[in-house]
């Protein structure tokens, strides 16, 4: 078996889930191995396995939708003579049984590494279920030395029927070493990707599409390089009922995934009670008119299929706040829907023109303070130099004043747990996607909050002020950032790893 499988350059980023992958591959044991592989459509999952295939010398198959038993089993026979370097007519495999045996006893024979891998496993589940079972019989066999080896690469689309191989009382429970969610890429990998220069008009692309690779093959063109053309794009491909990209259509493909997602419209109706505001069961029961406990079950569905988020505060132990995770969906809920009369007969531009205030209200403004969130994640560390645990939001209520403030940033020192009493608070931050700069004003909010942190027990009086902007800052802030070490301002330079961090001292 090949040690080390070099990830070729055409796969951009991916680097954790490459090294996964190919430790899996090159594992030595002569027992079977099982992975699980998931994610979104469009994330990138086929391109990162048919790589890993090609290096480690396996075999890639794709379950075709709406194939039957019959093809399938067909299909994949043939693909199992063409390893073997025999005619397809002479070999005939009429079970899974047989299939599954036979390909990993021929890699076993012709691979540099005995590595089969099933794609889009969900089609095929639809009318060979026992394929599960029968994987477990073999790995049970593998394991006493009474069956073939290799590594068995299942991956899917459908998340919630991928994520229930592995659950309860089904056969695969206990014997995958691997289940790996493969996630859109992130918003400078997505820049790249795109080959998009200006930074503003990277993160109008991202909070419309956010990071699945496989929406580029399917813009029409060139990729937008400018506010201009970023708004002559969106018209020409999301709000464009001939394109591929058409977020209706997408939407209504991406919900197709699911099995359990039978009645459309009622979903529908719910992404657009989520994205207009609903963020607990009761006001989205409330907003289309249905007790609660009606829309419990359907939001647990989209939640499973990651196209609904909650977030869980993170000091307070009250109910999460439920938004819409998916890009492509909340745009479509936000933008493409309410206007589609004036789409499909061809005006676009106007439908565009007058959805620019819920795009930058209800789009943009919660993309950056997310965006937000996953910098000070994955980057405050290296470029900021702080030291962070859990990173999520929280309000602060501020009795004095009778109100409550709202944390879009708000971080934990190392060793803290999220919802405890006396929390050490290492980061308190705004994200603001508004076109006026932020101010000292900003600041003033920032450490009216860190104060009544400590009155709430919190230990917050060293914590670090951070003010994320859009749109850059007041010179007075600057100036104050720069001889302040507890103030930080990050703009979208930062943000994307264009320009330093500024303040701190």
């Amino acid at each position: 078996m090949p040690v080390d499988l070099v990830k070729p350059d055409r796969i951009l980023d991916r680097e954790r889930e490459w090294r996964l992958l190919a430790d899996f591959a090159a594992d030595e044991s002569p027992q079977m191995r099982i992975a699980i592989v998931s994610g979104r459509r469009r994330s990138g999952k086929s391109f990162l396995l048919e790589a890993l295939t090609e290096a480690a010398g396996g075999l890639y198959i794709a379950a075709v939708q709406e194939e039957g038993r019959v093809p399938s089993l067909l299909r994949f026979t043939r693909a199992i003579a063409a390893v073997a370097g025999v005619p397809a007519t002479s070999l005939m495999l009429a079970t899974w049984e047989d299939a599954l045996t036979t390909a990993l006893d021929v890699l076993h024979r012709t691979a540099r590494t005995p590595m089969l891998v099933i794609d889009e496993l969900p089609y095929l589940l639809q009318h060979s279920p026992e394929i599960p079972g029968l994987l477990q019989l073999l790995y049970d066999r593998s394991q006493s030395g009474n069956g073939p080896g290799g590594r068995v690469v299942l991956c899917g689309s459908a998340i919630s029927v991928m994520g229930e191989l592995l659950s309860g009382t089904k056969p695969l429970r206990g014997r995958a070493v691997v289940d790996l969610r493969v996630p859109p890429f992130g918003a400078r990998t997505a820049r790249s990707h795109w080959q998009i220069d200006d930074r503003q008009t990277a993160l109008h692309l991202d909070a419309c599409l956010g990071g699945a690779p496989g929406y580029r093959p399917l813009a029409p063109g060139a990729a937008p390089q400018t506010p201009g053309e970023f708004d002559s794009w969106v018209c020409r491909t999301l709000l464009d009922p001939g394109r591929a990209l058409y977020a209706r259509s997408e939407a209504e493909f991406l919900l197709r995934e699911d099995p359990r997602i039978t009645h459309r419209t009622l979903y529908y109706d719910l992404l657009s009670a989520v994205a207009t505001g609903g963020t607990t069961p009761s006001k989205i029961g409330a907003a289309l008119h249905r007790d609660r406990a009606s829309v419990v079950a359907p939001l647990e569905v989209l939640t499973s299929t990651g196209y609904v988020r909650k977030d869980q505060d993170l000091l307070r132990q009250n109910n999460p706040v439920i938004s819409v995770a998916d890009p492509v969906i909340r745009f479509n809920q936000l933008v493409a829907l309410p206007a589609v009369d004036l789409i499909e007969h061809g005006q676009a531009e106007r439908a565009w023109r007058e959805a620019r205030p819920t795009f930058s209200s209800k789009i943009l403004g919660p993309h950056f303070e997310e965006l937000s969130r996953r910098w000070t994640r994955a980057y405050a560390n290296d470029e900021a130099g702080l030291r962070l645990s859990a990173t999520g939001a929280t309000e602060v209520p501020d009795r004095a004043a009778q109100t409550k403030h709202e944390v879009d940033v708000l971080a934990l020192a190392p060793g803290s747990r999220p919802r405890t009493a006396h929390s050490e608070i290492a980061l308190i931050g705004e994200a603001k996607a508004t076109i006026a700069p932020r101010g000292l004003r900003d600041v003033e909010r920032l450490e009216r909050i860190r104060q009544l942190l400590g009155e709430l027990g919190h230990r917050a009086e060293s914590a670090t002020l951070a003010l994320y902007s859009l749109h850059g800052f007041y010179p007075d802030v600057q100036a104050a950032a720069a001889r302040r070490k507890d103030l930080l301002l990050i703009d979208l330079a930062a943000i994307y790893g264009d320009g330093p961090v500024l303040g701190g001292a």
